[in-house]
């Protein structure tokens, strides 16, 4: 029996970024689906619990933070990845401290951004 590939769901409401990114993983032999809201995504979970969730900060609606927070409130322990075009130090030790995996600033390198996919998945540091 053939092991399932990893799902990967990417929450951001950019279409062309949220786009490249989900080329990227198919092309690393990810399984992945994209939202373009946090709420779709969370709407989601009931159906399908990804492996790791690559998420944006700064969205309209519901927040990157605010996905985070309901996640926790959740007691989800799905892998998370925050990504941002806009580094703020506060925001960045705050994402950590709740327990995302990484915190990624866009423009996103496709090589790093995997790295931390599989070490979110796996449980470990990106190297």
């Amino acid at each position: 029996m053939e092991k399932a590939r990893p799902f990967v769901a990417v929450v951001d409401d950019e279409d062309s970024v949220r786009s490249a990114l989900l080329r990227l993983l198919r092309a690393s032999a990810l399984d992945c689906e994209g939202f373009a809201s946090g709420e779709a995504f969370l709407a989601s979970l009931e159906a399908r619990r990804p492996d790791c969730l690559v998420l944006d900060l700064q969205m309209a609606g519901l927040t990157g933070r605010d996905v985070q927070r309901q996640l926790i409130g959740l007691q989800s322990r799905i892998p998370l990845i925050m990504i941002t075009a806009h580094d703020e130090p506060t925001i960045r030790e705050q994402c950590l401290a709740d327990g995302a995996s990484a915190y990624l600033r866009k423009p996103l390198r496709g090589d790093l951004l995997i790295r931390s996919i599989q070490a979110a998945i796996h449980g470990a540091a990106p190297r």
